[in-house]
């Protein structure tokens, strides 16, 4: 801020000080005004070798102070597991650790910008000292006189005080561009899905979701995922997708709202291919429910009208109601004004799931994807949660990502994927019938 405010107006007094200072010191003598410039192309390479160090240690500062805070913010953020695990003295090394590497890249920093201002003012005095030694030589010559030896080093001074005006402003821009750079680099980042050129929109979605021979892996090289799935969901379908860890049930959804492209094949959404439709239109077609619930600082209020945002009060309470999440609300200190703290941390699990399943609610999406929405809950939250998202998934085209297996009972078509892809496929009866995959799972659950 301080080079925005004064640099412009410093730059230009400087350089019609110096220009000014040049044309009266080569009026007076050019022999030694001719001396005095040949310090200047040794000053240019000198600066311009110490800045990059300088500029290079100023980056490494605030990479690293950006080190600190992500350590710090994690260490924060999972303060309990911390805690839980009596880690703390490691945390404090890790701290430690980081901040020491932060201190060395500012020490390096300061160095560097002694090394360059200090070398600069070194080349300033030896210039004053250049006149004085050959003016006096001068002087002896009787080429010039007193009088004009001591108005030629007033008029140097005059000339130095401009650069040293320039190195101020140096040593600032540095400061300043560092930090600059750093934040236009983030600035640029291309988002990895973007739309299509002639991407159109999403109009009247019923929610018929086909996928054609699917395949998908996270980098070229890898192993896939997913691989050559096909399945057509139907409007308002229920469908449960069942597999164990690792089969890419969640992989399989994500596709869905484009969080990932597909590696081979399409996803259609009522006959459009979503890499044709815009990214907007899509996703504000979809709602998702997540076991891992992310709730913003704020109010209860202000986290469910996240699902929109001009929602009136009177829609946010008729969603936080069909989310079975009012009589809870109004149990709080401030009821819907209540503070919930960041990520919701005043909250319970299934409290927090609830606001999660009314912001959806509120968004009102013909396609809903569960993840796991109730894994994480006791049985008390589990059925107030189940609830819910019965109510939410009604004459909807639903995905769900089932952990227990008698949540899913009801599901119009459950879905088993193996590492092979899709196994069986079927209603709970038909595929407790089959005796196979899911009728194992099925009964080890029972059994535990």
């Amino acid at each position: 801020s301080e080079l925005y405010h004064h640099g412009p107006e410093e730059s230009i007094i400087a350089v019609l000080k110096f220009v000014g200072a040049f044309v009266i010191l080569i009026s007076i003598n050019v022999s030694l005004t001719l001396i005095l410039f040949l310090f200047m192309p040794i000053m240019a390479v000198y600066a311009f070798y110490f800045n990059r160090l300088m500029n290079a240690a100023l980056r490494r500062s605030k990479d690293r102070i950006g080190d600190i805070n992500a350590q710090v913010e994690d260490a924060l953020s999972g303060i309990r597991v911390v805690k839980s695990f009596t880690n703390e003295e490691i945390e404090k090394k890790k701290f430690a650790y980081e901040n020491k590497r932060f201190i060395d890249s500012r020490r390096d920093g300061y160095r560097s910008e002694a090394y360059f201002y200090g070398g600069m003012m070194a080349f300033t005095q030896l210039m004053t000292i250049a006149v004085i030694v050959f003016g006096g030589a001068a002087i002896v010559n009787a080429s010039l006189d007193l009088a004009d030896l001591l108005t030629y080093l007033l008029f140097v001074a005059i000339l130095i005080d401009p650069i040293q005006k320039f190195l101020n402003l140096a040593r600032l821009y540095q400061e300043g561009i560092t930090g600059f750079n750093r934040f236009m680099e983030i600035m640029e980042v291309q988002p990895d899905m973007q739309d299509a050129v002639d991407a159109i929109e999403l109009k009247q979605v019923q929610g018929n979701i086909e996928f054609k021979q699917v395949s998908f892996k996270y980098k070229e090289g890898h192993n896939y995922v997913v691989k050559n799935i096909s399945l057509d969901i139907k409007v308002g379908e229920y469908v449960a997708l069942v597999g164990s860890s690792g089969v890419g049930k969640t992989t399989l959804c994500s596709l869905i709202p484009r969080f990932y492209d597909v590696s081979e094949g399409n996803i259609l959404i009522d006959g459009q291919d979503i890499k044709n439709v815009s990214l907007r239109s899509l996703r504000s077609n979809i709602g998702i429910v997540q076991q891992d619930v992310y709730l913003f600082a704020g109010t209860v209020s202000d986290n469910i009208r996240y699902g929109k945002l001009n929602a009136s009060q009177e829609e946010i309470i008729e969603a936080a109601k069909k989310a079975n999440a009012h009589d809870f609300i109004m149990a709080l200190p401030d009821g819907y004004a209540t503070d919930i703290g960041q990520r919701g941390v005043k909250l319970s699990g299934g409290q927090k799931q609830r606001l999660s399943i009314a912001r959806v609610f509120l968004k009102n999406p013909p396609v809903i994807i569960f993840d796991e929405a109730t894994s994480a809950l006791d049985n008390e939250s589990e059925k107030a949660v189940q609830s819910s998202l019965e109510t939410l998934a009604d004459n909807r085209t639903t995905l769900v990502i089932a952990h227990r297996l008698s949540t899913i009972r009801n599901a119009q078509r459950i879905i088993v994927l193996t590492d092979n892809g899709i196994h069986e496929q079927g209603t709970h009866d038909e595929l407790i019938a089959l005796d196979g995959t899911y009728a194992n799972l099925y009964n080890m659950q029972l059994k535990v």
